[in-house]
């Protein structure tokens, strides 16, 4: 809610705070300065985002945006974001978030891996060893570190992953969601459609190779049926193969 005026709380009003024009023409400027070397100079995105972030939260607390007789903080950043606010934001927090022993150092890792560690920085507060993780960043690729603060954050193993799109007709529809909506019901409502559809074209793999003698084929395709199921089926899947040994 910061930047809204008007607003009231226990009967006292927020007021705006006093405009500094000499300032706000400062940070403004500076502002489209590092935007436009931005645009101009694509390997400079990585070593002044802490710098611009530091202003963005600037002119949020100091309404510097009235300046321009913008409406709100929301206006001033669809002006200067009109691809995505959401950049903003995440710059924003960077510098909130982070230790401030640390912004020159987060030129070294970009500002997608900084607003990863501000993840951790959240979830971990006082806690956060801001040191280790650091070196984190630097050392390892964009996706490794994502993966490294994903399992950090949730306590569970993740692997790479990616969309993938394909046409679809309207008439197919019915025969896939219901055929995924079976596979939920042996998998277990907690698992992804994607999981689903990975059972279903395993299970069409094994019964393919199984008439055709592939039998490496058929044994991968058992695997990873076999892992795809609740942990329940697994041991009672084991009991029956021990019966028919």
């Amino acid at each position: 809610m910061i930047g809204l005026t008007n607003l009231t709380t226990n009967g006292h009003a927020f007021l705006e705070p006093k405009l500094n024009r000499r300032r706000a023409l400062f940070v403004l400027d500076k502002v489209d300065e590092i935007l436009s070397w931005e645009r101009h100079a694509e390997q400079e995105k990585d070593t002044r985002f802490v710098e611009l972030g530091r202003y963005l939260c600037e002119v949020r607390a100091g309404q510097y945006w009235r300046l321009e007789n913008l409406g709100s903080f929301d206006d001033f950043l669809t002006k200067r974001f009109p691809e995505s606010r959401r950049k903003a934001y995440y710059l924003m927090a960077i510098h909130e978030q982070l230790p401030r022993r640390i912004h020159h150092d987060l030129q070294q890792v970009g500002w997608s891996k900084a607003a990863e560690l501000v993840k951790v920085a959240r979830r971990d507060g006082d806690r956060f060893d801001c040191a280790t993780w650091l070196h984190k960043a630097i050392e390892l690729p964009k996706e490794g570190f994502k993966r490294e603060v994903e399992k950090h954050l949730t306590g569970q193993e993740t692997e790479p992953w990616e969309i993938i799109y394909f046409k679809l007709y309207k008439s197919q529809l019915p025969v896939i969601e219901r055929a995924l909506e079976t596979a939920a019901l042996m998998l277990g409502a907690s698992k992804s459609r994607g999981y689903c559809l990975e059972m279903i074209c395993a299970d069409f793999l094994a019964g393919a190779h199984l008439e055709g003698g592939d039998f490496n084929s058929l044994l991968f395709a058992l695997g990873r049926l076999y892992s795809l199921l609740p942990d329940p089926q697994k041991m009672e899947f084991v009991q029956q193969m021990a019966k028919v040994q």
